[in-house]
């Protein structure tokens, strides 16, 4: 009778069952990780990804939206086997259970790799993998602090390589445990303490080589915010090169080892020695090539070199002395043989012109006696005159007797 007069207290709608089968799910099966193998994999234009996961014996009904889709760092592909993160709920409209993934991983990828991708995806959405966080290193810094462990490899290999780079440099270590439980909190506190201190420029933090448990400590979010917290650049050197850290994301620069991370804080410094060094060995060079000259100098002023080098300068002179007499000599006779050339014209346009030519013929050339003014015309003598009349050959004397004029 009971299950009777239950019947008749009304009737639930197909949306008040959906949404208490919805409740009763949540509750039951709150966020977790479900391991399987994709199957009927699709993603439409909208971005979001629908897939089943499914075991030897059962599938499940996924779904990732499209904010979380682009979000993932590979390609999930059918067959593939993967670990997804997210909780079960009923898709009201369909009436279907399913399970919302906000993260996917591919399967076998352990505990504290997903502890890893899940701190380092926190971290770099809070930005402090940002670039504009970056500082540059110092050129040349008045001591290097380290924080590592004082018996281990890492700080033998840094002393080393900077006593070896930069001579002198002081090294202020903050010892501290680098692996094992607590070992985070002696990090962090080592970074705080060279902070407080005062006397460094920039801090190198890291390790020697272990397995993925020993360098475990520099995944720790307390490492982390140290680094990311410190007034003072921070140069990280975990492990081996393949190994990377959350303390690498965050630091302003990732150096592959300990020694790396030496020869990157001292590489202004070393570049500065090297031109000093150049600039050194070009002045020795070039004082050298001075000294040599005046050697040669020197050995040229002895006295049987001395007497060697100003008898070849006579003889040079000499010679030089020569050439030009012969020289002079040639420009005289240039000289006087072009003056004899103008004579020899001027003597020939001279016997052209001269009056005397035409006595040969028979004509006189006649002058007054008194004056030796040559007579053109009978109307510049007078009777009484006396004349001179020179012929080819000889010359007479005679007086005008009467002048006729026509």
């Amino acid at each position: 009778m009971s299950g009777a007069s239950e019947a008749f207290a009304g009737p639930l709608s197909v949306s008040d069952v959906t949404a208490r089968v919805r409740q009763a799910l949540e509750e039951a099966l709150p966020f977790c990780w479900v391991e399987g193998e994709i199957s009927e994999l699709t993603r439409p234009a909208s971005g979001h990804m629908y897939m089943s996961l499914a075991d030897e014996r059962s599938q499940l009904g996924c779904v990732m939206f499209r904010s979380y889709a682009s979000q993932l760092r590979f390609d999930p592909e059918p067959g593939m086997k993967v670990l997804a993160y997210g909780n079960l709920s009923v898709y009201e409209r369909g009436g279907r259970y399913q399970f919302y993934v906000y993260r996917l991983r591919p399967s076998g990828v352990g505990e504290m790799a997903l502890a890893f991708e899940e701190l380092r995806a926190r971290l770099a959405e809070e930005g402090l993998f940002e670039a504009r966080h970056k500082r540059p290193l110092p050129d040349y810094p008045r001591a290097v602090g380290v924080v590592t462990s004082p018996t281990g490899a890492a700080i033998r290999d840094i002393v080393q390589v900077l006593r070896r780079r930069a001579p002198g440099l002081p090294v202020v270590l903050a010892p501290a445990r680098v692996q094992g439980a607590g070992s985070p909190g002696e990090i962090a506190a080592a970074i705080e303490r060279l902070n407080r201190f005062g006397g460094v420029d920039v801090v190198v933090v890291g390790r020697g080589g272990g397995s993925p448990e020993d360098l475990w400590p520099f995944n720790e979010e307390g490492v982390a915010r140290a680094i990311h917290s410190s007034a003072l650049p921070v140069v990280t050197a975990v492990g081996h090169e393949t190994d990377h850290t959350i303390a690498d994301y965050v630091a302003d620069v990732r150096a592959s080892t300990p020694s790396v991370a030496a020869e990157l804080v001292t590489r202004e410094r070393v570049l500065l020695r090297e031109r000093l060094d150049d600039r050194r060995g070009r002045l020795l060079r070039a004082v050298q090539a001075r000294l040599d000259h005046n050697r040669q100098r020197l050995e040229g002023l002895r006295p049987g070199r001395l007497a060697v080098r100003l008898a070849d300068g006579v003889d040079q002179r000499s010679q030089s002395l020569d050439e030009s007499r012969a020289r002079l000599a040639a420009a005289l006779d240039s000289c006087l043989g072009s003056h004899r050339d103008r004579f020899d014209r001027s003597l020939l346009r001279l016997d052209a012109r001269n009056p005397l030519r035409s006595l040969a013929s028979g004509f006189a050339y006649c002058q007054r006696e008194r004056d030796g003014r040559r007579v053109r015309a009978a109307a510049e003598l007078q009777p009484g005159e006396r004349l001179r009349l020179r012929f080819a050959e000889g010359a007479a004397r005679c007086q005008v007797e009467e002048v006729e004029s026509q």
